[in-house]
């Protein structure tokens, strides 16, 4: 499972959460294959009635980093590997970690009512994340074993429908938390739409302080041309003084539109040479 990265530059980059949150769970799955699932599962899966929460009040959060399997595990770090990273340069580390968490305690709600059993994985969050992804590029192509594109809210719409029916069918003898599922679509949904992670806010946001930014270093006269530079000098310097200028205005146009990770280590250096420049004047 692939999409395209056109819309997200012509290199991948792991971000610093999403690679975090990968070597945890290869970490902790390794552990729990030395020291044994069974031992490991009664101390940290998440067990949905009132004692288990008493007992183990850490559960809800430790549960998502546990795995029944390799393929179980190899899945949830799959769509971790291709969803989180431009959801995470779009809304860095604090947010994102924030959307991850609340999703994988969506699943735990819904397990509480409804799941019998105990629930272990990161799939609820695994389902927030695609959820997300399709809400902020819904026509971006995602190739199913790398053959078959099928534009993200499709895919994402089907899935949903998948894990609601087969939540609400009780799928008797599966050992697939479809209500955990479920529960994190639903969490995310409700904090994306109702504005508890407020998308368009944190878009004015940073809008507004790519304004101050630019009234800071490029100060702009009426006509839109180069105005009185911050550093002294005239002729040809003030002609290399407004072509700097004019890189750092798309530097600072992509930060807005795709977040920091999004920088190339080029555009990263017109930023600190331009920094330091101003510093020095």
């Amino acid at each position: 499972m692939t999409y395209t990265s056109r819309e997200f530059g012509s290199s991948y980059m792991l971000t610093p959460v999403v690679k975090r949150l990968l070597i945890a769970n290869g970490i902790v799955f390794l552990v729990t294959v030395v020291i044994g699932q069974g031992s490991v599962f009664d101390w940290f899966a998440f067990e949905p009635d009132l004692w288990g929460l008493i007992y183990r009040p850490w559960s809800p959060i430790t549960y998502m980093f546990l795995h029944g399997d390799f393929w179980h595990l190899a899945f949830n770090m799959l769509v971790l590997f291709f969803f989180g990273p431009p959801l995470e340069g779009r809304w860095g580390k604090q947010e994102f970690l924030r959307f991850y968490l609340i999703c994988g305690l969506g699943g735990v709600a819904l397990s509480y009512l409804f799941q019998p059993a105990w629930v272990v994985g990161a799939s609820a969050a695994m389902y927030g994340l695609m959820l997300a992804f399709a809400m902020n590029w819904p026509t971006v192509p995602i190739y199913i074993w790398g053959i078959f594109p099928v534009q993200a809210k499709y895919l994402v719409g089907f899935l949903s429908v998948v894990a609601l029916l087969s939540a609400v069918n009780g799928a008797e003898g599966s050992n697939v938390a479809h209500f955990a599922h479920l529960g994190g679509l639903i969490a995310g949904f409700l904090y994306l739409k109702a504005d508890w992670r407020p998308v368009d806010g944190i878009k004015q946001f940073k809008k507004k302080a790519t304004k101050r930014r630019r009234l800071a270093i490029v100060p702009r006269n009426s006509e839109g041309d180069a105005g009185r530079s911050v550093f002294s000098g005239d002729g040809r310097r003030a002609r290399e003084e407004a072509e700097l200028y004019d890189k750092v205005d798309a530097v600072l146009d992509k930060i807005s539109a795709e977040g920091m990770a999004s920088l190339t280590p080029e555009e990263l250096k017109i930023l600190d040479d331009v920094s330091r420049r101003a510093q020095s004047n």
